[in-house]
């Protein structure tokens, strides 16, 4: 099958692109309006992955104090007040990583063991815009494995972005502002990386056709895939958005692969 045609580079301006994919967000929450019965089914899924992730993250902040020790051997002897501020750094550091690590696990998990509902979120969505140009049969079997291998990925580079970011998290004030914001645009991107998958593999691309295609169009794809993010982090946010980024996610693909996004 031929691949799409290249797409150049928007012209316009990265901030204004950057908000226009916070709006492709937006307009996914709009279809729990539009079809509350299939973007309610698509939070069952999340519901059970959110429980084991929730679950992790908990145990996680309650060990965060041992863990804080355990990584700053050094400052045993040290006074109470800076012996208790760097392992304070150390623990906000933890909580750091386990934030970026839970959220992009929760999405790659959520995606495979919810695939069909996603699948068919992802579908209605483009139904609506005249369908999936180029679409090519893929078996069940096969859609499931490269689903889970290229999860799998996407959460192992998320542990290497996530290692170092880990590290300048113990550098006083840079790790409690620069940091923040670099984990959220890492994961923000791994996030639209991940939720595109599906109507990638509808047109038989793979994990480096989404990757190529986002890039061509970053701003919009952070600002996607950062609003994700943020949303995820707020209690119950990631049940309740899972869909609806589902539903944003086809927008982005469909906007990287240079097709209309507004329907006809």
């Amino acid at each position: 099958m031929n691949g799409p045609r290249t797409i150049a580079a928007p012209v316009t301006g990265a901030t204004r692109r950057f908000f226009g994919g916070v709006g492709l967000l937006l307009r996914g929450l709009g279809l729990y309006v539009r079809s509350p019965g299939l973007m309610l089914l698509g939070v069952v899924p999340a519901l059970l992955s959110a429980a084991l992730f929730v679950a992790a993250f908990a145990t996680l902040i309650y060990f965060v104090d041992e863990l804080a020790a355990w990584v700053t051997p050094f400052a045993d002897d040290w006074s109470d007040t800076p012996r208790s501020l760097v392992r304070v750094i150390a623990g906000l550091a933890f909580l750091g990583l386990g934030g970026l690590l839970t959220v992009v696990g929760f999405t790659a998990v959520t995606l495979v063991i919810g695939d069909p509902f996603y699948e068919k979120i992802s579908e209605r969505v483009e139904d609506r815009l005249g369908g999936t140009p180029g679409a090519v049969e893929v078996p069940f079997g096969a859609s499931l494995r490269r689903s889970v291998v290229d999860s799998l990925r996407l959460v192992g580079l998320s542990v290497l972005f996530g290692i170092p970011l880990f590290l300048a998290g113990f550098i006083p004030v840079v790790g409690q502002t620069v940091v923040p914001v670099v984990g959220a645009a890492v994961g923000g991107w791994l996030l639209a990386v991940e939720l595109v998958g599906a109507p990638f593999s509808r047109r038989g691309l793979r994990l480096p056709d989404r990757r190529a295609r986002l890039k061509a169009d970053r701003a919009t794809s952070l600002g996607f895939g950062v609003a994700v993010f943020l949303c995820f982090l707020i209690p119950l946010g990631a049940v309740l958005v899972m869909p609806a980024a589902v539903a944003g996610a086809a927008l982005l693909a469909r906007r990287s692969l240079g097709q209309h996004i507004e329907e006809s």
